[in-house]
């Protein structure tokens, strides 16, 4: 039997495992979708039960790869959306909302991000709008994603902000600047903090000093590069897998553990920050 993956509690209580599953660039082409759905029920069979998706990814059609894939499974899946800064008003939020849950063919999302944030994008509106769409039971929790510490600041100042249950952003050996003070201060007003990309686009799995890393510990470049991340306090990661092997091969990176002298090593080649750094995106 599988062993079940560590959750993560949220401030709404609810219990995310820190492992799940991305979907960026699913539904790009119709070639693939029987493949794609195949990978995302894959890894629900092994626990992998939070899926993350947007109204950006194609438009519309990664959520609708996502709603293929939970069709019948509803409950043993945790469904994540955005909405984008463009939509963030009472009213385009709700339409986004709408939208999101027609696609996935659901009732309610169990997460709701604002993807990214704008000059003018104005948080009160943003919160009262989430706020309520909990209280109608069409989202049960909200969060941001590419928030940096002054941004999350701000979003605690703002009556209801203190709700937020998760900041979704760019984390990987190849992008490690929210370690500097992002990554901590989540942890210490105990914000999930979800890493995107953690293979950073599929490049960590070319680059050839973290191939002989892995090889010589029998592992792969991805199995090292997703248990760095997840061997964070409070962190979630959500990779994409092209396939139900490469899912399974992402389950297993939750069982290795590294010694001192393996993460100096990969401080050697991909260092920590040093000071401050801009919130990098993708």
């Amino acid at each position: 039997m599988t062993p079940s993956i560590p959750a993560l509690a949220l401030p709404s209580g609810q219990m995310v495992p820190v492992l799940g599953q991305g979907t960026w660039h699913m539904g790009d082409g119709d070639d693939a979708r029987a493949r794609e759905v195949a990978s995302l029920r894959h890894g629900l069979d092994l626990g992998m039960t939070l899926i993350d998706t947007a109204e950006m990814y194609g438009d519309g059609a990664s959520e609708r790869v996502v709603g293929e894939a939970i069709r019948a499974r509803r409950e043993h899946a945790f469904v994540v959306s955005k909405v984008l800064p463009q939509h963030a008003s009472p009213q385009g939020i709700r339409a986004a909302c709408e939208r999101s849950l027609h696609h996935l063919g659901i009732e309610r999302l169990d997460l709701y991000l604002l993807h990214w944030r704008e000059k003018d994008t104005q948080l009160p509106e943003v919160i009262a709008t989430f706020e309520a769409l909990k209280a109608e039971g069409r989202i049960a929790a909200w969060g941001v994603s590419n928030f940096d510490v002054a941004d999350m600041k701000e979003l605690l100042a703002v009556p209801g902000g203190d709700q937020v249950a998760v900041n979704q952003v760019l984390y990987s050996l190849a992008h490690r600047g929210v370690e500097f003070d992002l990554l901590p201060w989540c942890q210490a007003n105990g914000i999930g903090v979800m890493a995107y990309s953690p293979f950073d686009e599929g490049r960590l799995l070319r680059h050839e000093g973290l191939a002989r890393f892995a090889q010589a510990r029998h592992l792969s470049a991805a199995q090292v590069a997703l248990a760095f991340v997840l061997a964070r306090r409070g962190v979630m990661a959500i990779p994409k897998a092209a396939s139900a092997d490469h899912t399974r091969e992402n389950r297993d990176a939750l069982t290795i553990q590294f010694s001192t002298q393996d993460l100096s090593a990969l401080d050697a080649m991909f260092p920590p920050p040093r000071q401050k750094m801009p919130l990098e995106m993708i």
